[in-house]
C-alpha cells in the first residue's frame, strides 16, 4: 500500500534528473566563489526574483535568520506578523543570534497586515525605545493557510516601511506558489522588497537549499553573516544542481498540486463532520477542522493505520499539503479514508 504523506512538501524527494545533475555537477569552493554550479543558481534565482545578487543557504529558516541578522542590529525591532514563520518555527534564531525583539501584528486572514495597525506599531525616535528597523512579510502564508498577498499589498506595505526607514523582507518560501496563485510573475511579487528568499526543498522538490536574494551590498553583507554561523558549505555545487533543475523543471507543473489541493478541500467540504473552505484554499495549503463529534485522536490514529500522513494543527486543525509525490487518485483515496473515519462518528 502506498503511503500518501500530505504533511509537508518538504518530503519530496528529488527526480532522476535531479540526481543526475548532482551526480555530474561541477563544482569548485563556494568559501572562495569558485563554484560554478552555485553561482550560476545563485544568478538565477535572483534574476528570476528581481534582484541584483542571490546566496545559496542550508534551508529557508537560515535564510530568514542571515535576512535579519543582516537587516538588524542588536536592540533592534522586527515587526512581523502574529502567525510568522519566523515567529513560530524558527527557534527564536533572530532574537537569540541577533538580538532582535521581535514585534508582532495580528494577522488577516489572508495572510497580510493591517497597514495601519503596522505604522502604530513603529516605534518613534525615542531615547527610551528601540529602533524598529525591518518588517517582515510572508507569501504565501503558511498558519494562515497558504494564503497570497498580491503584488499591490506588497508595494503599499514597502511604501509604508520605507517612509518611516524600515528595510521590508519577503519569507518567500513558496512566493512561486504565489505567483501560480495570482497569474503573475514572481518577480512582481517581489519587485519592492529589500530582500526576499525562497525554498528549493519545498514544492520545487530539490533535497536541500534555500536561496536569499537581494541587492549586491545586501548580499555581500549576508554572505559574511552565513560564514559567520557555519553556512559556508565548500563544493555546494553537488546539491545546487539540484535546484538548478527544479527552477528548469518544476516551476511549470506547481499549477497541478494547486489542483490536487482544490481537489481535496472540495472533497473534504462535502464530507459531514468536516470543515473546509474550498474557496481559502489558493495554493498547495489545505486547512480544515473537524467538527467536536469526531475525536482528534481517533481521526490521527485512522489515517496513520489507513496510510496517510498529514499535519496536525493545534486542537482540532489540520494541515495538508499537495505535492509532486500526490497524484489526483492518491487524494481521491484520501477522501475515500476520510469518510470512512468521519462516518463512525456522524453516521448515528
Amino acid at each position: 500500500m502506498k503511503v500518501i504523506d500530505l504533511r509537508s512538501d518538504t518530503i519530496t524527494l528529488p527526480t532522476d534528473e535531479m540526481r543526475k545533475a548532482m551526480f555530474e555537477a561541477e563544482v569548485g569552493d563556494d568559501v572562495y566563489g569558485e563554484d560554478p554550479t552555485v553561482n550560476l543558481l545563485e544568478q538565477r534565482s535572483a534574476a528570476l526574483l528581481g534582484k541584483e545578487a542571490g546566496l545559496f543557504t542550508a534551508s529557508g529558516t537560515m535564510s530568514n535568520l542571515l535576512a535579519l541578522l543582516t537587516h538588524t542590529r542588536a536592540g533592534d525591532e522586527v515587526i512581523l506578523g502574529s502567525e510568522a514563520h519566523i515567529l513560530w518555527y524558527e527557534v527564536g534564531g533572530a532574537s537569540a543570534l541577533g538580538g532582535a525583539n521581535l514585534r508582532t501584528v495580528l494577522n488577516e486572514e489572508d495572510g497580510s497586515l493591517d497597514l495601519g495597525s503596522v505604522e502604530a506599531t513603529i516605534r518613534p525616535d525615542d531615547l527610551h525605545y528601540p529602533t524598529t528597523s525591518l518588517l517582515c512579510l510572508e507569501n504565501t502564508h503558511n498558519r494562515c493557510g497558504g494564503t497570497v498577498i498580491t503584488a499591490e499589498y506588497t508595494a503599499s506595505a514597502c511604501n509604508l516601511a520605507h517612509r518611516h526607514g524600515l528595510a521590508v523582507h519577503l519569507d518567500g518560501a513558496r512566493i512561486f506558489n504565489a505567483a501560480v496563485a495570482l497569474g503573475v510573475p514572481p518577480a512582481r511579487l517581489t519587485a519592492p522588497v529589500d530582500s526576499v528568499c525562497y525554498c528549493l526543498s519545498k514544492s520545487l522538490s530539490a533535497p536541500v537549499g534555500s536561496v536569499l536574494c537581494g541587492s549586491g551590498e545586501f548580499i555581500e553583507r549576508a554572505r559574511k553573516k552565513r560564514k559567520m554561523i557555519g553556512g559556508g558549505m565548500r563544493q555546494a555545487g553537488v546539491i545546487a544542481a539540484a535546484g538548478l533543475v527544479a527552477l528548469d523543471t518544476m516551476l511549470d507543473r506547481l499549477p497541478v498540486d494547486h489542483a490536487n489541493a482544490k481537489r481535496l478541500a472540495a472533497g473534504l467540504s462535502r464530507i459531514p463532520g468536516i470543515e473546509c473552505s474550498v474557496e481559502k484554499t489558493v495554493s498547495n495549503l489545505v486547512m480544515f477542522g473537524l467538527s467536536s463529534h469526531v475525536p482528534t485522536d481517533a481521526f490521527i490514529d485512522g489515517l496513520r493505520e489507513r496510510g496517510v500522513k498529514m499535519a496536525h494543527r493545534e486542537g482540532p486543525r489540520f494541515r495538508a499539503v499537495t505535492h509532486r509525490m500526490v497524484e489526483a487518485e492518491d487524494v481521491d483515496r484520501v477522501l475515500e479514508e476520510i469518510q470512512k473515519i468521519v462516518s463512525k462518528f456522524t453516521s448515528h
